[in-house]
């Protein structure tokens, strides 16, 4: 058994992010400024996207997205169960109701044939979840998205790095990116709106900093001009430049670490197929770049959610730490009482609800690191 408790995630900072930080701390300039119009740039270049916004969350870009295609009640909005809570809280609080697609049973992710049943004359936005690092088969959504003339959103939580037939998710289409510490880069707390459409983006610059009509930061003037108006009300969504440095850097080592998750998750693959009782998720067949954001299993001899409680439960005695993504938001208990969804309406979404598990998966593991988790999970399993 290992020595040393390994976490199922950690962040990888740099001395020289730390020095960046240190920086900006003495600049006197802390708050939108300049280094967040540089990482705004740098993620625009590397996604080669028409506009970047940078944000405080990537659950600040989903809420004023949603306030921005002026959604409200009467509204339906289809996305997955099997993601973060976030999205489905802010279609509830919008006053428009969430339509669950169900997901392909092994990759997580809806697709064009789970959406399409589903599309009514109350459907006014799609948002697809591109899940652990792998791309979403984008083509069919996108076309179904365009003959029902309704906007199609990327939830991109997952998937800085990731490619899509040869293309970074984020160079076309409206993607929402977040930078949280378990994410394959970090600001601390962070995200990014990307869109190649100009009008959205200048509503989303706006509601992200109190409706201005210029943003935060005014490279012209160093500042914010400071007879700027109010065009509509807006919130307070902006990131701080010590939080861009710090996604500057990381930005600038993502390939690399997508390198070495790519060789974690190798490694796993190769180890777990000599376990029966686990099954990993399979990789899409139609061409992508998989960033391996998380390396998730799935317990196939797990009959309870319990089950999965007590295998995780059991890996920590061994000092492996597991994360759960995610309990499907219908069985959560606020959606579970209001949404009221009939049993077996979403099986595959359910089936991988009660048996995921997410196993450890950072840039700075070693190789010797997934031997002892693999050794942890037989010991676990005999």
């Amino acid at each position: 058994m290992r020595s040393d408790f390994l976490p199922f995630s950690k962040p990888s900072i740099s001395e020289a992010e730390i020095a960046a930080v240190a920086e900006v701390l003495r600049s006197g300039w802390i708050t939108t400024g300049p280094n967040c119009t540089a990482f705004e740039e740098a993620f625009q270049t590397y996604c080669q996207a028409a506009g970047a916004v940078a944000l405080s969350s990537a659950t600040a870009g989903m809420h004023i997205a949603l306030k921005a295609l002026n959604i409200g009640p009467g509204d339906e909005i289809i996305t997955p169960s099997l993601t973060w809570v976030s999205t489905v809280n802010l279609i509830t609080l919008a006053g428009a109701t969430p339509i669950f697609a169900d997901i392909d049973k092994d990759t997580l992710m809806i697709s064009a044939d789970t959406v399409k049943p589903l599309i009514n004359e109350h459907t006014k936005l799609i948002i697809p979840v591109h899940f652990a690092g792998a791309a979403l088969d984008l083509e069919p959504l996108r076309q179904l998205a365009a003959v029902n003339n309704i906007p199609l959103l990327e939830d991109a939580a997952h998937a800085a790095g990731s490619e899509y037939k040869g293309t970074k998710i984020g160079a076309s289409g409206t993607t929402i990116f977040s930078f949280h510490p378990i994410k394959n880069m970090t600001c601390g707390e962070g995200g990014m709106f990307c869109s190649d459409d100009g009008r959205f983006l200048d509503r989303i610059r706006r509601l992200k900093f109190h409706g201005l009509g210029v943003d935060a930061y005014d490279r012209n003037v160093q500042g914010r001009v400071p007879q700027a108006e109010v065009l509509e009300p807006g919130y307070k969504y902006n990131l701080t430049d010590i939080a861009a440095v710090i996604g500057r850097g990381q930005l600038a080592r993502l390939d690399g670490f997508i390198e070495k998750r790519t060789r974690l998750a190798e490694r796993y693959l190769e180890l777990l197929a000599e376990v029966d009782e686990i099954s990993p998720l399979k990789q899409p067949e139609y061409s992508m770049r998989h960033a391996w954001h998380l390396f998730i299993i799935r317990l196939k001899n797990a009959k309870t959610a319990a089950d999965r409680q007590n295998f995780m439960a059991a890996l920590k005695e061994r000092n492996i730490g597991t994360g759960l993504h995610f309990k499907a938001v219908h069985e959560q208990k606020f959606y579970r009482e209001s949404l009221k969804l009939k049993p077996g309406l979403l099986p595959a979404t359910a089936w991988n609800s009660e048996r995921i598990c997410s196993l450890p998966l950072f840039p700075d593991m070693n190789l010797g690191d997934v031997d002892d988790v693999v050794d942890a999970i037989k010991e676990v399993l005999v």
